[in-house]
């Protein structure tokens, strides 16, 4: 991964072991929507697992030509229904300003097509319902690019040590993801509150899912949430800190802390972290690097009755969900991850948002 890239959190693109699942020109997908960098995780990740990219399309020239100097051979649409009307495409995926990422997963949807987007899925309860409703009438697939965990080592291999039983029963996970806010660079939506959700619905949505998958919980309710404006007072509808507390239905609690206040002498985008406490042993994970000793990231710190030990996961877990997603559309089963678990996050993360809070200076915009 390149510095620059590493550096930058919209920019943020793993590539991992190709481990294809199908065969050639067996699972076919489009992008639409490349307002977020995003996109190009999710293309990396569908083209590991052995799915083909045929189609882009965006209203932005530029953005498209970037994409296909990535993705050499990707055709050109003319317009999403061009995308939309060819039989041939399983799965479209996107990544929108977040607020339109719902209204296209419906249409996407209705043209007999799974849908992939970035998170957040939705910006509303109302774009939420409808999504749920489209699910259950089409059949379809709503998934979401809950990046933090499904495309990151550390977090897979934790998944795997916990379903082992490593540290027993899971009763806390707390989620740090701070990110680095590259002002200059970030375009006009990600200021605007009705586009970009709320920092919580943003960024805090990756902290719930992993939350839920660790702590096997089917439900859960938000016990407390803030958000603030610290620093940018220019931009008024923007939140820089967010955290909440939830409880889940099976006695497990988290905590979650969100902001973008990463130091510019950090060499990644944020110092992501995960502490998962058992009846047995704790987890920590250093995600994207392990600060002022190794610029590697994917760093799992395990403690149990036998003692302690780090595992260097970089480059050797490899990246499942990209391939579980693909035989989930073709054999319509639902291995990757449950639509009930996608809704769940994104259901709590809105909540969270709706109820939260608001300290530090500057009017609540709402």
């Amino acid at each position: 991964m390149a510095d620059a890239q590493k550096s930058d959190g919209m920019r943020y693109a793993p590539k991992g072991k190709a481990l294809k699942v199908c065969g050639p020109g067996e699972f076919r997908f489009a992008a639409i929507g490349l307002d977020h960098g995003h996109i190009y995780g999710q293309c990396n990740g569908l083209l590991e697992a052995g799915a083909e990219l045929v189609w882009v399309h965006d209203p932005d020239p530029a953005k498209v030509a970037e994409f296909c100097r990535t993705y050499p051979g990707t055709r050109i649409a003319r317009s999403e229904v061009e995308i939309l009307e060819d039989p041939s495409i399983h799965l479209v995926a996107s990544a929108p300003v977040p607020c339109e990422r719902c209204p296209l997963g419906l249409r996407v949807m209705r043209h007999g097509k799974d849908y992939f987007t970035d998170k957040p899925p939705m910006t509303t309860l109302a774009q939420l319902a409808e999504a749920r409703a489209e699910v259950e009438a089409t059949g379809r697939i709503y998934a979401v690019y809950y990046a933090e965990r499904l495309h990151v080592e550390a977090a897979v291999h934790a998944g795997e040590l916990i379903q082992k039983g490593a540290i027993g029963r899971v009763l806390q996970v707390i989620g740090l993801g701070p990110h680095r806010i590259n002002a200059a660079s970030r375009p006009s939506w990600f200021w605007e509150r009705d586009r970009y959700g709320g920092i919580l619905v943003d960024i805090g949505s990756h902290q719930i899912e992993q939350f839920l998958h660790y702590a096997g919980a089917r439900e859960a309710r938000v016990l407390h949430s803030k958000v603030a404006n610290y620093q940018w007072p220019q931009h008024p509808e923007f939140e820089d800190f967010g955290d909440a507390t939830l409880v889940a239905d099976n006695g497990a609690t988290q905590y979650l802390r969100v902001d973008w206040f990463t130091p510019p002498g950090l060499g990644a985008w944020g110092d992501g972290r995960t502490v998962i406490l058992g009846t047995e042993g704790t987890i920590e994970l250093r995600k994207y690097l392990d600060i002022a000793r190794d610029p590697e990231g994917d760093h799992v710190y395990l403690v149990d009755a036998r003692g302690e030990h780090h595992y260097a996961v970089h480059g050797k877990v490899g990246f499942p969900y990209f391939g579980q997603l693909i035989l989930d559309c073709l054999h319509r089963s639902e291995t990757a991850m449950p639509q009930k678990h996608t809704f769940l996050a994104i259901e709590l993360a809105l909540q969270a948002q709706a109820q939260a809070t608001r300290i530090g200076s500057g009017p609540d915009p709402r």
